[in-house]
């Protein structure tokens, strides 16, 4: 199988780094606080002695009409992402799918971002040395090991709970988030109300 070599400087370390969204929004709920993501930018950053980090974030959110709630803040989140942090941010709406059954009609909400994931990680492989994927998920055991076969040192954060034994072992390194000793917090995780409680 051919490989492209790596087109980085040569001198540089460059990592780039994928945050499963959906898969880390588990590590926080555990946690009870939700990430200060310019914090761990700049952990990340000087845990992997990077002269260049670039973080993806990969995310679904529900179709307007859907909630009883308003999503702005959610859309408001992203765009400091891309222009607070200089993010790229992947999202799309949920998929909305229909469900019969022999006690009715119910609708099932889908979100998954592992294809955009994949290809990012692929279509950029000449530009860094170093991926970090933020993701407990064992369907991406496949890129990791594509892309150590390729050069790259890979690296995975997740939680005890949260991750595949697949995937905790088949990278060159795997961290907790839940046991970094450095602070990567923000705000306190709170739930919101229900309507007429």
């Amino acid at each position: 199988m051919f490989y492209q070599k790596n087109n980085t400087t040569e001198n540089q370390k460059i990592v780039y780094v994928f945050i499963d969204a959906s898969n880390i929004w588990e590590v926080q709920k555990a946690k009870g606080k939700l990430f200060d993501y310019g914090k761990l930018k700049i952990f990340l950053k000087k845990k992997f002695n990077a002269d260049l980090i670039q973080v993806f974030y990969y995310t679904c959110y529900p179709a307007d009409g859907t909630r009883d709630y308003d999503l702005t803040g959610k859309h408001k989140f992203y765009t400091f992402l891309k222009k607070g942090l200089n993010f790229i941010v992947r999202k799309k709406k949920l998929k909305r799918i229909t469900i019969i059954t022999d006690e009715g009609q119910s609708i099932e909400e889908k979100g998954n971002m592992d294809v955009e994931i994949t290809i990012d990680a692929l279509h950029h492989i000449k530009k860094y040395n170093l991926a970090v994927f933020f993701t407990g998920d064992s369907d991406f055991l496949a890129l990791v090991s594509y892309l150590r076969r390729a050069g790259k040192k890979v690296y995975i954060f997740s939680s005890q709970n949260n991750i595949s034994e697949e995937l905790r072992t088949g990278g060159d390194g795997y961290f907790d988030i839940l046991k970094i000793k450095e602070d990567v917090w923000g705000k306190e995780l709170r739930y919101r109300k229900e309507k007429g409680k």
